[in-house]
């Protein structure tokens, strides 16, 4: 048993619903789009006649111009015919007074080829409706803060809830002899040691309870910025003031920053436009003042949580011009918020801030003599109730072997809510291999003095367990293919592992009210009776209650003992170059999660129709032109790195 919480609509009349939803005052202010959208099944009761309805629509036209034919009645109750009439005036003929609704679109509760029409102001949403669409950032954070509970709340109302229902007393669990237990489960953990990481000039930096910091200390492998400029969506910061910090705190981390060639202020002008028009009018001001393309551009947003420049800025940039960028909203200009923000655009330049010490010395058991590609898979879906928007399978391939902290991603977009990947091998007529896999195992071998991957670890996310003998027959199927494509006289050896979030485990510990530990291991009593599965908290779990990590390991023909693969996993969630915590997941997964994110925000803003049909496609690896690129509703193809 454990809690879930979840979002309902404020139950009410309709139009106070809406007004409310959209921050306004004034009916006729409505967007009536955005309305149709959000009241689309919804329940309703009726104020006139009692009844419950569905909500299937809203009417093109108003109240007192929507007509429909109304069937009239003689004496004896025999039809007479049909005659059309508005819905306003049907309602007036009834003495049903309407103040505000005449000229007002009408809610649509019947079916799509009989619609019935009923009044706004007559309508009220009904109570306990669960809302599943997509929600904004506010709305997020804000489930996310009021659903959270510290270890022991959450104990306590599991365990009242518990003895509350009285499970015992059931005559059905009864009569199969079946009991519940009052208390939690009690079993024994382990905690695996925090690996030692290795930063600039060589030196040794041991996390504690998750974390380190770079206080005092030097990235491992810097970055020089030369060609590079801020621009500035209207948002009031000092600009001047930041670039100087920014290259104060650079150097101090080992990163050569030169000043930035311009700072570029958004035209007054364009402050209240959309934000597309916003992102073109300042990147038209950017090619004016530059002499060429930058190496980076630094972007302060006026908005934290849900600024719509975002997304049209990245797409702009990353998918049209190929130029990095890091997007900004500081409050408070301190050293610490400066590391975090030089340690992301460190990574994204091909920098790297710091590597596990056994990669430095390679000591990892059963990779350091075998050439081993570490991959990390994941597929993101568009919102719910977003049944058009294409589904996008990312890929992340381990590089520059025997590390195991450097990554390629690879990106393609396939048919709507698709889980099974299904370009990781794709024949092209012509009898080449244009799939996921080649293109990461190619980059292997580049990176790798010449050495093919003689072993394979596959990292796996967002996949139930109905699912994990797709994941063997066909996705497994096709990146043995991949390899055999490639011409590879002996397949190497793979292991394939599932990793879950989504579940409802929480570990606790027995005599302390705080989370367990980072890097806690349960592998017994409350895992699979035949199948290997374990637990893990890599992370720090400082607000609320942490959920550990479960991992499935599926097929394992490389061999690893227990000790060997949870110290693998471990150590992987210490390598993600964005982050001085250890992470909830391995990084492999979570680079796949932000390739795929990414990806996103170009699918989600971009203005041409979607079509999954089409299959023309394109590789970067780096920055590319213009002409290079495809319109975004056609297949699309593409590889970044994250170092």
């Amino acid at each position: 048993m454990d809690v879930s919480s979840t979002m309902i609509l404020t139950p009410g009349p309709v139009l106070d619903f809406l007004l409310t939803n959209q921050n306004l005052r004034d009916p006729r202010q409505i967007d009536w789009g955005k309305a149709r959208k959000m009241l689309k099944n919804l329940r309703v009761k009726a104020r006139h006649n009692n009844m419950e309805f569905k909500i299937i629509g809203i009417s093109e036209k108003a109240c007192n111009q929507q007509y429909f034919p109304l069937k009239m009645r003689s004496g004896d109750g025999s039809t007479e015919g049909t005659v059309e009439i508005t819905v306003y005036d049907y309602f007036k003929n009834r003495n049903i007074e309407l103040a505000n609704s005449a000229y007002l679109p009408c809610l649509d509760v019947g079916k799509l080829k009989r619609p019935n029409y009923l009044p706004l102001e007559l309508c009220s949403l009904i109570s306990l409706q669960r809302y599943t669409k997509a929600l904004s950032s506010m709305q997020r954070a804000s489930l996310v803060e009021k659903s959270r509970q510290k270890p022991q709340d959450r104990i306590r109302t599991v365990t009242d809830a518990v003895k509350n229902y009285r499970y015992d007393d059931d005559p059905m669990l009864k009569a199969c002899g079946i009991s519940i237990e009052k208390q939690l489960t009690a079993f024994e953990g382990r905690v695996l040691n925090a690996p030692t990481l290795k930063v600039g000039n060589s030196e040794d930096c041991v996390p504690r309870n998750g974390r380190w910091n770079f206080n005092q200390k030097r990235l491992l492998s810097p970055i020089q910025i030369k060609r590079w400029a801020i621009v500035n969506f209207s948002a009031r910061c000092d600009i001047s003031y930041l670039s100087q910090e920014l290259i104060r705190c650079g150097r101090s981390k080992g990163i050569h920053i030169d000043n930035p060639h311009s700072l570029i202020e958004e035209d007054s002008q364009w402050r209240r436009a959309g934000p597309v028009v916003r992102v073109e009018k300042l990147f038209e001001q950017v090619k004016t003042k530059l002499p060429g393309p930058p190496e980076f551009l630094l972007c302060i947003l006026p908005e934290r949580k849900n600024c719509d420049i975002y997304g049209p800025w990245k797409k702009k940039n990353l998918h049209e011009m190929g130029i990095f960028t890091q997007c900004l909203s500081p409050t408070k200009i301190n050293d610490q918020y400066l590391t975090n923000v030089l340690l992301k655009i460190n990574s994204k330049l091909g920098g790297m801030n710091s590597l596990l010490e056994v990669e430095r010395i390679p000591t990892l058991p059963r990779l350091k003599e075998t050439p081993t590609m570490i991959l990390g898979m994941d597929v993101s879906h568009g919102s719910p109730g977003q049944s058009d928007v294409p589904s996008i399978a990312a890929v992340v391939g381990s590089r520059s072997w025997p590390l195991i902290s450097r990554y390629r991603a690879s990106v393609r977009t396939q048919s709507p809510k698709v889980e099974m990947i299904d370009s990781l091998f794709k024949l092209l007529p012509n009898g080449e291999d244009d799939g996921i896999i080649r293109e990461l195992l190619v980059e292997f071998y580049k990176s790798s003095q010449g050495r093919k991957p003689e072993q394979i670890i596959i990292f796996r996310d967002g996949v139930s367990e109905s699912q994990f003998p797709q994941v063997l027959n066909i996705e497994l199927e096709q990146i043995v293919k991949a390899v055999e494509h490639l011409g590879y006289t002996r397949i190497p050896k793979i292991t394939l592992i599932v990793a879950q979030k989504n579940h409802h485990t929480k570990l606790f510990q027995s005599n302390d009210p705080n989370n367990v530990p980072p890097g806690t291991v349960v592998d017994t009593q409350i895992v699979h009776p035949r199948n290997y599965d374990f637990y893990m908290c890599a992370h720090n779990g400082a607000i609320g209650t942490s959920r550990p990590a479960h991992y499935h390991v599926l097929l394992d023909e490389i061999g690893f003992s227990a000790d060997e693969l949870q110290n693998l996993v471990h150590s992987l969630s210490y390598v993600y170059q964005r982050s001085t915590t250890a992470i909830s997941i391995v990084a492999p997964i979570c680079y796949a999660h932000l390739a795929a994110a990414q990806m996103g925000q170009f699918i989600k803003f971009d203005d041409s129709s979607s079509d999954s049909s089409s299959s023309h496609g394109i590789t970067s690896a780096g920055p590319v032109p213009v002409a290079q690129l495809p319109r975004l509703h056609e297949k699309v193809r593409s590889s970044m790195f994250f170092c």
